[in-house]
């Protein structure tokens, strides 16, 4: 059996923290942007349903690839197991992070020379 990659990503959008299962992340053909691919939820193979996760499962259902800006991940963890993928409120709602360069003092390929 091959051992497959499970990645556990945590991010904010609107307002928001998601924290969503993946088996592909990688640094995509956009710059600026994290790839992620296949993305997994929880099987529901008993009569329980967590709406949380059902609501997360809408909002992605049917996409393939998703993009998400560099800024607003949170962390990318690699784990062993799944856990509940679900959406919850952004704590400390009224700081703001400071805008940084994309590019290392000296490095920006748009400036003039």
């Amino acid at each position: 059996m091959v051992n497959s990659h499970l990645f556990k990503i945590v991010f904010i959008n609107q307002g928001k923290v998601y924290e969503i299962y993946a088996r592909k992340v990688s640094h995509g053909g956009l710059f600026g942007f994290i790839e992620v691919e296949e993305l997994v939820f929880g099987e529901r193979s008993s009569v329980v349903v967590d709406p949380g996760e059902e609501r997360i499962k809408t909002e992605f259902a049917g996409v393939k690839r998703s993009y998400l800006p560099l800024h607003s991940i949170i962390r990318i963890d690699e784990v062993r197991k799944q856990g509940v993928s679900k959406v919850s409120a952004l704590e400390g709602g009224n700081v703001t992070q400071f805008p940084v360069p994309m590019y290392p003092a000296g490095t920006d390929p748009g400036a003039k020379r």
